[in-house]
């Protein structure tokens, strides 16, 4: 035994705990608008709990917690806490760097832990009802800010001539839209072009169509579908997929039915988690422990609830690539987003 390898693995097991508290942690303080009230400036506990309306003791607490792990700073001499503004960027506001969202949807998958532990033995997985409507939330909250600030000039204009496509009018798809934020957006940004989203949660087509109305468009329309029966008729010229093939049930027969909905000429833009299919090549990533984690948590458990495939969230850009060439693609071009652990797949025939 090592003893100094057994103190590094311990230390590194301090830092992985403390991260799974500090992560509850920073779901309270974006639910209760400590980070937003910080905003303001430096304050003590009893300031910061006064500008919020919230209990000091509580607000004392937390403040402990976010001096020691260094998101804020303190000053003893004035027993003041402050949050810097680069620290605020990714903890605030409604960009998509605000990365607060992120805590909540974390925090949410481990109350299915128990649930998960069976499966472990029993096999089956965890139904996609059993997390709504509190992923519901999560994924608008996250993606939301994605795509008001990235959408148009990141996603859609990284791909040569599609966005005088749009202004000039063409038949958009959007399969597992959840509550239909990008549809909606792209919507109000190219009014020649007409915008449809599918998803099987009704609780989010209800928010879609919500926005919609709100937002007093006439050229976005949402269905609660099952897009692994999609029709071959009408035929898209864009077809979109936002972070939605790798936890369908048949996500084969998905591909297979966007290649044949497609327009000729017609592309399908396919945004997911940018990732290799071997582990070896994802040791070195960042974001390959979490995202593997996110996986097990959701992804993968609320395909084989259904006796799906359980691809999960880290299917990989090699089975991407073979699985878009089996469904009929035999273009494809792999292009790197705004976001740093999303790629995006352009696929046409």
């Amino acid at each position: 035994m090592n003893a100094d390898a057994m103190k590094r693995f311990g230390e590194r097991l301090l830092g992985i705990y403390t991260g799974a508290v500090l992560t509850k942690l920073i779901e309270i303080g974006y639910q209760v608008g400590l980070f937003e009230g910080s905003r303001a400036g430096p304050a003590s506990s009893e300031e910061l709990a006064d500008r919020l309306g919230l209990k000091e003791r509580y607000v004392r607490e937390w403040l402990g917690a976010m001096a020691t792990s260094g998101i804020y700073s303190y000053d003893p001499a004035s027993g003041r806490y402050s949050l810097s503004d680069e620290h605020a960027a990714m903890l605030t506001g409604d960009s998509a760097q605000n990365a607060a969202p992120m805590s909540r949807m974390i925090n949410h998958f481990g109350t299915h832990l128990p649930k998960l532990a069976a499966c472990f033995r029993e096999g089956g997985g965890i139904p996609y009802s059993a997390y709504r409507p509190v992923f519901t939330q999560c994924m608008d909250d996250v993606w939301r800010r994605v795509f008001d600030q990235m959408l148009v000039p990141g996603f859609i204009g990284a791909v040569a001539g599609l966005l005088d496509q749009l202004r000039e009018g063409i038949r958009v798809l959007d399969i597992g839209c959840g509550t239909g934020h990008a549809m909606n957006v792209l919507a109000r940004e190219f009014p020649k072009s007409t915008f449809l989203g599918y998803d099987i949660a009704e609780d989010a087509i209800a928010r879609a169509r919500g926005e919609a109305s709100e937002m007093g468009l006439s050229n976005s329309k949402f269905d609660v579908a099952d897009v692994a029966n999609l029709a071959s008729d009408p035929k898209y010229h864009l077809i979109t997929a936002f972070d939605a093939i790798h936890d369908q049930q048949a996500p084969d027969a998905v591909l297979l039915g966007v290649s044949r909905a497609l327009s000729p000429g017609g592309k399908f833009l396919m945004v997911d988690f940018k990732f290799s299919s071997r582990v070896e090549e994802n040791v070195t990533n960042p974001f390959a422990p979490m995202y593997y984690g996110i996986s097990l948590m959701h992804c993968m458990p609320v395909s084989l609830a259904v006796g799906g495939q359980g691809l999960g969230t880290v299917w990989g850009e090699q089975t991407a690539r073979r699985m878009l060439t089996e469904a009929g693609f035999r273009n494809i071009v792999v292009l790197d987003t705004p976001r740093p652990q999303n790629y995006m797949f352009v696929a046409s025939h």
